[in-house]
């Protein structure tokens, strides 16, 4: 009975398409996962058993950059650039007859819905991985992009349109970034007032340091520490301890003063990415705490941050809760 039943509703759908009448419920790929042919993200794809919703994009149209509300991406379909196609085949689709070079021969499309015009609307946020570290960290492990397509018509021969349409969220995968340095054993340039720690290909850096204020040579109580914030604002339009996470395309120098510590930056290695600190909330983030003891005429400065925040683009990130940037050691 249920095998005459699927086959009555398989009818009715068919009957359905050949009038003209669209709804969500004819093309219905809400509880399927989109994926796409490569990482380029230009042809991202919905299949069930018989069909398939595909969305066809420009390299680069996919933004690893969370939006805002009333900034989303928007796209103009034009079955050019910005493709959606709805097909319907004769037998089971898969995979290779979507991104293969040569698609096979069979099942054959048996129908074809082409997006005419309308709109792609995308709204990006990040995805952080759970359950979050204990220290505090947070790392952004891809980003979840939820497609919509407003006021689409579709041509199927005739035109329908639909006024929303749910393609669904597509996940991009990016590899996190955790920051981590080699030792507790930091670096200072005095003259271009640098405070440093890094790794072969990568680096934290507070330029701008205000040093007058935190690099005391007097101990500090036990329990005590100077403090100051990230990007503390000064009485002139400069500010104070600018925070950078950078990485770069090639490794830094073996000594990494000879790239920090002079006039003009190398120009090798490249920068592949900057993260800037968010400004510091006096008892809540962005905090900068230094701790100074000393033994004859040697100081050691450490460098706390506490609760840091770091930004590129939209994307943000947390440092661990406390994150020791490392000790500077000075001789007078």
């Amino acid at each position: 009975m249920k095998k005459y039943a699927c086959l009555l509703f398989f009818g009715l759908l068919l009957n359905g398409c050949d009038d003209g009448d669209l709804t969500i419920e004819t093309i219905d790929f809400a509880d399927v996962t989109s994926t796409s042919c490569d990482t380029t993200s230009t042809l991202i794809y919905k299949l069930k058993t018989q069909e398939s919703l595909l969305l066809q994009l420009p390299s680069g149209s996919i933004k690893n950059n969370p939006t805002t509300p009333g900034d989303t991406l928007t796209y103009d379909i034009d079955n050019s650039s910005y493709r959606v196609v709805y097909r319907a085949y004769d037998g089971t689709v898969a995979k290779e007859n979507i991104c293969g070079t040569i698609p096979p021969k069979t099942p054959n499309v048996t129908e074809e819905w082409i997006g005419k015009s309308g709109k792609i609307v995308i709204a990006t946020s990040p995805v952080y991985k759970s359950p979050a570290p204990d220290d505090g960290h947070t790392e952004i492990t891809g980003y979840s992009h939820n497609i919509v397509f407003r006021n689409i018509t579709f041509l199927k021969p005739q035109e329908q349109i639909e006024k929303e349409y749910i393609f669904g969220d597509y996940l991009s995968s990016v590899t996190p970034v955790v920051v981590t340095v080699p030792d507790e054993t930091a670096d200072y340039c005095s003259e271009q007032k640098k405070v440093y720690n890094n790794n072969l290909s990568n680096s934290l850096v507070l330029e701008n340091f205000d040093a007058t204020s935190l690099f005391i040579n007097e101990d500090t109580p036990t329990g005590k520490p100077r403090t100051s914030l990230i990007n503390a604002a000064t009485n002139t339009t400069a500010t104070l301890n600018n925070l950078y996470y950078r990485t770069y395309n090639g490794n830094l120098p073996t000594s990494p003063k000879d790239y920090y510590c002079v006039t003009l930056t190398p120009t090798t290695p490249t920068v592949k990415d900057t993260w800037v600190g968010e400004t510091g909330v006096a008892s809540v983030s962005g905090i900068i705490e230094v701790t100074t003891t000393h033994t004859n005429n040697v100081y050691k400065h450490t460098v706390v941050l506490k609760n840091a925040k770091l930004k590129k683009g939209n994307s943000i990130f947390n440092l661990a809760t406390t994150f020791v940037l490392g000790t500077v050691t000075i001789v007078i």
